[in-house]
């Protein structure tokens, strides 16, 4: 396989996944607002924090009201991290790859930009925003099963999934890090609504249903850190998402350094004491395990994407 195309068919995972969880997170922070009173409610400006686009969205906006910030996350062509930006890029990405994946996965993908751009042209009241939401996120995750059931898992396969975890994984301590923010800062009028707030920090990664499965207990602060970010089992947490990769990566050639850098991260979430961490050290942790990703996605970058000059 051409080393581009390896990187085409990571990148189209990671877009997928990008568009899917920037949905999710946008439904879930709708609900939140209506279920806080008007002064406890986070707003939408975590929202851009998330995604590290504050300067850019400073750029465009003046005002960063609900109006503006689902424009930005939702259809802002200037914002290449947009889920409509996010949709285009897996499709050009996977145009360039489509000879390695069935023709019918280029086909629902081709289908699913042209959707998004009709849907999101013009003004989003906040009904065609949540229908088009639904319908993108049953529509990624359809592509994900067809691709799972009809398409060799070879080394395409492997690219894909490895780009998907990553980008998960990288979602996951992303939410985690911007909405605990809110959560601990020891305010006295916040303690009435904690539990509800973590709730939501379950939901914006789809994750309320099995962490009572699970944990069989209220909502916690630390019991809702040990299990999205060290839960074996569960899809969407931390831990999970790096032995997904590691499995993945173990299926391609010239892994050493990239597995060792995974397996390092591991150990640092096994480390982890969820009861210290959200004691005042949970953002310094999770600053360092984003940083971590990075240098997982450089090396990979540098191992599979880039073409080493012959001596």
């Amino acid at each position: 396989m051409l080393s581009r195309v390896a990187e085409n068919l990571y990148w189209y995972g990671r877009y997928l996944e990008r568009a899917e969880d920037l949905g999710r997170l946008i439904n879930v922070n709708g609900h939140l607002m209506l279920d806080l009173p008007r002064k406890m409610a986070p707003g939408w400006a975590p929202l851009i924090r998330i995604t590290g686009s504050q300067a850019l969205f400073d750029e465009i906006f003046d005002d960063n009201g609900e109006r503006q910030v689902v424009r930005f996350l939702l259809a802002e062509p200037r914002h290449s991290g947009s889920v409509l930006s996010c949709l285009n890029l897996a499709r050009e990405n996977l145009r360039a790859a489509r000879d390695l994946l069935p023709r019918e996965v280029w086909e629902q993908t081709n289908d699913l930009c042209l959707t998004a751009q009709a849907q999101l042209a013009g003004n989003l009241s906040k009904r065609r925003r949540q229908e088009f939401i639904d319908l993108m996120i049953r529509r990624c995750q359809q592509l994900i099963g067809m691709l799972a059931d009809i398409m060799s898992h070879d080394y395409a396969w492997d690219f894909i999934l490895l780009g998907r975890y990553h980008e998960r994984a990288d979602m996951t301590s992303r939410i985690l890090d911007v909405r605990s923010a809110h959560l601990l800062r020891g305010l006295d009028d916040i303690k009435p609504f904690d539990q509800l707030q973590w709730m939501s920090v379950l939901k914006s990664l789809t994750a309320y249903q099995m962490y009572r499965r699970h944990v069989r207990l209220r909502v916690r602060g630390p019991d809702v850190l040990r299990f999205l970010l060290g839960n074996p089992l569960f899809p969407r947490s931390v831990a999970f998402c790096l032995v997904a990769m590691a499995e993945r990566l173990e299926s391609l050639p010239e892994h050493e350094d990239t597995l060792v850098a995974v397996g390092r991260l591991k150990r640092l979430l096994d480390q982890a004491d969820p009861d210290t961490l959200i004691q005042g050290q949970l953002s310094e942790f999770l600053d360092r395990i984003q940083l971590e990703l990075i240098g997982v996605g450089e090396l990979i970058t540098q191992t599979w994407f880039r073409v080493q000059p012959s001596e």
